[in-house]
């Protein structure tokens, strides 16, 4: 008995290194967002969703997940994902704006992505095996605020981040998409022997990445844009991912 709990808490240490680094790279994104280096938090915030993705996809593919990992990496997601982008949003956007009031629009990451995790944490037992979210994860919310950002900047250059009241609007569009009923695929498994619909979007996945290798910030926004567009048109028309 001894030797296999050794074995679990061996193995449970790769995912939940990954979580402690998706934590860690989100509170060092804060600290370059508090020191204006907005390019550079944004790229720790995406390399902390690269941890985000890969944390539960081993510990499901080494039967390890347990509900100190769901926990665990909601508070790490929350880091990430809530609170850094929401402090994103006050120093980059708001200047413009009353202070409450920029204050109330750069909270929306915050309340809605926690909102959107204590949601899914309870629906995570019921739901797990689904291939699909309800609402907008709180990565892809925080990546498309970030994708926003980097398309402005390619092409205007400089300290040009993109028009603070698109970019507002946007953050109140993605913060009632987390909160919505509305379904958004997850990320495929790494593997074509699962279903036809698996392989179909481990396919476009893989095509979206060489574009984001290539044209970067350019590519990045249109997928972001397409993905969430894409999928609220498909549950306005009742064509449910999962149900094709």
């Amino acid at each position: 008995m001894n030797n296999k709990k050794n074995k679990k808490s061996k193995k449970r240490f790769f995912p939940n290194a990954l979580t402690i680094l998706n934590m860690f790279l989100g509170f060092t994104s804060i600290l370059f967002i508090m020191r204006g280096e907005y390019i550079n938090a944004g790229i720790l915030i995406l390399l902390a969703g690269l941890m985000d993705i890969f944390d539960g996809k081993i510990a499901r593919l080494l039967g390890i997940s347990s509900k100190f990992g769901v926990e665990f990496d909601s508070l790490a997601d929350t880091v990430s994902f809530c609170v850094a982008p929401s402090i994103l949003i006050y120093s980059l956007y708001s200047n413009n704006l009353h202070f409450i009031l920029g204050l109330i629009i750069s909270f929306i990451p915050l309340i809605c992505g926690t909102v959107r995790l204590a949601k899914y944490n309870l629906e995570t037992d019921e739901d797990s095996h689904k291939s699909y979210f309800i609402g907008l994860s709180t990565p892809i919310s925080t990546v498309t605020i970030l994708a926003f950002m980097y398309f402005n900047n390619q092409i205007g250059g400089g300290e040009f981040y993109g028009n603070p009241n698109i970019a507002l609007g946007l953050v109140i569009f993605l913060g009632i998409l987390m909160l919505s009923p509305i379904h958004f695929p997850k990320v495929p498994l790494i593997t074509f022997k699962s279903s036809s619909e698996n392989s179909k979007l481990l396919i476009i996945l893989i095509v979206c990445s060489f574009s984001i290798m290539i044209w970067k910030g350019f590519a990045l926004l249109p997928i972001c844009l397409g993905y969430i567009i894409a999928n609220t048109f498909l549950w306005f028309f009742k064509i449910r991912p999962g149900n094709i």
